[in-house]
């Protein structure tokens, strides 16, 4: 199984960037694709952007759609999510997750990582 290992999270004010990393162990059949996830205290985790490694396409949520960015370095085995404009409702713990077919419900992934915080102050 896929390790992942967020970093980048933090304090922000509104209207801030922050880039979160998610470096993997390695790639194999199983880390076809890599996506972003956060949960806010009292709510369930929700999807935030996906992207396939092999051929970079990204999906996003609506929510964060313009603001949030996912790319990838392929040599480095890392995931990045840019997020600008951020807005108090970002706050959230964020995960990375691998799985094997672009989708935006947790349960298609398999490996997660431990999650980063961040916290958007108004």
């Amino acid at each position: 199984q896929v390790q992942l290992v967020e970093s980048g999270g933090g304090l922000v004010q509104a209207g801030g960037s922050l880039r979160l990393s998610c470096a993997a162990s390695r790639r194999t059949y199983s880390t076809r694709v890599i996506g972003w996830f956060r949960q806010a205290p009292g709510k369930e985790r929700e999807f935030v952007a996906v992207i396939d490694w092999s051929d970079g396409a990204t999906y996003y949520a609506d929510s964060v759609k313009g603001r949030f960015t996912i790319s990838r370095d392929n040599a480095e085995y890392t995931i990045y999510l840019q997020m600008d404009r951020l807005k108090p409702e970002d706050t959230a713990s964020y995960y990375c997750a691998a799985g094997m077919a672009v989708a935006a419900t947790p349960g298609a992934f398999e490996s997660w990582g431990q999650g980063t915080q961040v916290t958007v102050s108004s």
